[in-house]
C-alpha cells in the first residue's frame, strides 16, 4: 500500500528530526502491524494513517523538544498500551535503552512481535503492574527517564512512575494542555514520592491545532519504601 509520507516528514522536520528511509519503513511496518492486530484486540481508536502519524507518532517523538537523546539513557514507558511513546522514540532515537511495561499480557505479546519484526535492539516489553514492578529491585529506581501517556491524574501517575526513576532522573507525563488544576492537586504527591516539578512545556503538534503539554518532574530524593501502594489504591485514593 502507498502512503503519503510528506506530512509525516514535514512534521518531523518541524521538530528538527531528519528521518532515514529505514526509519520511515519501520514506522510503516509498525502502523500496518498495529492496524492488523487492532482487528482482533483493542489497541487504538485511531486507525487512519495520517491520524496515527499525527496523534501517535508525532506526539510520541515530540518529546525531543524538551529532552536530549544523544546519550544512551535508560527509559521506561509505563502503561505503554500499543507502544506509545516508547516504540516511536526507539525507532527515531535508536541508542535509547527502552523498557515497555503494560499490565495486559496480550499487548506485551503484540509489542514483542513488533520489536522482533522491526529488528529493534536494546528494547524489551515486560508484563507487569506498576504497583508490583515499582517495588521490584530489577526496576525500582533504575531509570534515567520514565515516560507515560497513560490516562490518569498526575497524582496517581506520579505514584506509578516516580518509583522507577533514579535520583537525578526525570518523569515526564504526556498531557493535554488543560493541566493547571490537576497539577495543583498533585503537588503534595509529587513531593511525597521524592519528586519536584521542574516545569510544564506547552506546545501544539506540527501543522495542527492539537494542544499538548509535557509535565516534567525531577527525581530529587528516593521514593519512600511504602510507595507504590498495593494494586488499585493509587487510582482510587490519590495521595
Amino acid at each position: 500500500m502507498n502512503y503519503n509520507l510528506n506530512p509525516f516528514i514535514n512534521g518531523l522536520e518541524q521538530l528538527n528530526i531528519h528521518p532515514s528511509d529505514e526509519q520511515l519503513v519501520k514506522f510503516i511496518m509498525y502502523y500496518e502491524m498495529l492496524i492488523e492486530k487492532n482487528k482482533v484486540m483493542n489497541l487504538t481508536a485511531i486507525t487512519e494513517f495520517n491520524d496515527v502519524v499525527e496523534k501517535h507518532f508525532l506526539d510520541s517523538v515530540s518529546l525531543i523538544q524538551v529532552k536530549n537523546f544523544d546519550d544512551p539513557i535508560r527509559v521506561i514507558d509505563l502503561g505503554t498500551g500499543a507502544g506509545f511513546p516508547g516504540i516511536p522514540l526507539k525507532i527515531m532515537f535508536p541508542n535509547l535503552k527502552v523498557t515497555l511495561m503494560d499490565s495486559l499480557n496480550k499487548r506485551i505479546l503484540f509489542l514483542q512481535d513488533v520489536i522482533s519484526k522491526l529488528k529493534l535492539d536494546d528494547i524489551t516489553a515486560v508484563h507487569g503492574r506498576a504497583e508490583e514492578a515499582g517495588k521490584n529491585p530489577l526496576y525500582r529506581e533504575q531509570y534515567d527517564l520514565c515516560v507515560s501517556r497513560a490516562v490518569a491524574n498526575i497524582s496517581t501517575l506520579s505514584e506509578y512512575c516516580l518509583p522507577f526513576v533514579k535520583v537525578g532522573g526525570q518523569f515526564i507525563s504526556y498531557k493535554s494542555s488543560v493541566i493547571d488544576e490537576e497539577l495543583s492537586a498533585g503537588k503534595k504527591s509529587i513531593h511525597l514520592l521524592g519528586g519536584k516539578l521542574d516545569r510544564v512545556y506547552k506546545f501544539s503538534l506540527p501543522d495542527s491545532n492539537i494542544e499538548r503539554s509535557f509535565v516534567m518532574i525531577d527525581k530529587v530524593s528516593n521514593t519512600p519504601k511504602r510507595y507504590p501502594r498495593k494494586a488499585g489504591t493509587p487510582g482510587k485514593e490519590p495521595l
